[in-house]
């Protein structure tokens, strides 16, 4: 029976990037994403260019149940998942209390409920297999919470959280658990403001192939979580040796709009 890896958020970005190189080493796909259009060109970009089978599924993760949903979807078709990419995610830019609540309450769910249902439900099957990978996209935000992107930033810290427990949980079970951790990356996820900020003038977007292409390696072969770029790596480990107060000042700053 043919091996699938799932991969969300994929048509565009990181994801996008992703599964170019996961078909180049002849892996089979389905992808999912909200936008038929960028899907169904991926599909037939990839399947034309290496001999790999992908399929796609147009689903909204910020919808109830949608986890569920979409692994119903999958099983009824027969496609057999032994490797998930919780890669679907976007954040906000803002002063919390003045920020939409339904924005709020879908970036909840689709950075964290939908990334839960899905590593439960196919990690539940490939643990009962004995083999599979997962690996969930955190952010060097896990560790460095910013204020103005307050929800997004708590969504990242429970990614790299739950993402590690699990790990633990699941060794010697065959099934990897692993978390990439990028810093900015040059995609449609920066908004006019984001890019604004300090932080975007002191540490440059990395362009979107370089992150995907750690994260495809970790994926494959790496375990535990991968902060992409030695600065980001550096500033990942800045919290360890600054007192709190001051590093939260630091990064207020940071997150502050250029005057």
């Amino acid at each position: 029976m043919k091996e699938y890896i799932l991969l969300t958020g994929a048509s565009s970005g990181i994801g996008y990037e992703m599964a170019k190189q996961l078909a180049s080493k002849n892996y089979n796909l389905l992808l999912v994403a909200r936008s038929e259009d960028k899907l169904s060109q991926l599909q037939r970009d990839l399947q034309k260019q290496y001999p790999v089978e992908v399929e796609y599924f147009l689903f909204d993760l910020a919808e109830p149940n949608s986890a569920s949903d979409l692994y119903q979807l999958v099983k009824e078709k027969n496609y057999l998942v032994t490797g998930l990419i919780n890669n679907a995610g976007f954040g906000d830019y803002g002063n919390f209390v003045e920020m939409p609540l339904k924005k709020d309450e879908e970036m909840i769910a689709v950075n964290i409920t939908a990334l839960v249902g899905l590593t439960k439900l196919f990690g539940a099957d490939m643990v009962k297999a004995g083999k599979g990978r997962i690996m969930n996209v955190a952010s060097l935000l896990s560790f460095l919470p910013f204020p103005y992107y307050s929800i997004y930033s708590a969504t990242k810290c429970f990614v790299l959280a739950f993402t590690e427990t699990l790990a633990a949980e699941l060794e010697g079970t065959g099934v990897s658990v692993t978390a990439l951790c990028p810093g900015t990356v040059e995609t449609p996820f920066h908004t006019e403001a984001m890019r604004k900020t300090n932080a975007m003038s002191a540490n440059k977007p990395m362009p979107s192939h370089a992150v995907a292409q750690a994260g495809v390696e970790l994926f494959l072969n790496g375990q535990g979580k991968k902060v992409v770029g030695f600065m980001n790596w550096f500033l990942s480990n800045l919290p360890r040796v600054s007192p709190d107060k001051m590093m939260m000042k630091i990064k207020k700053n940071l997150a502050s709009i250029k005057p």
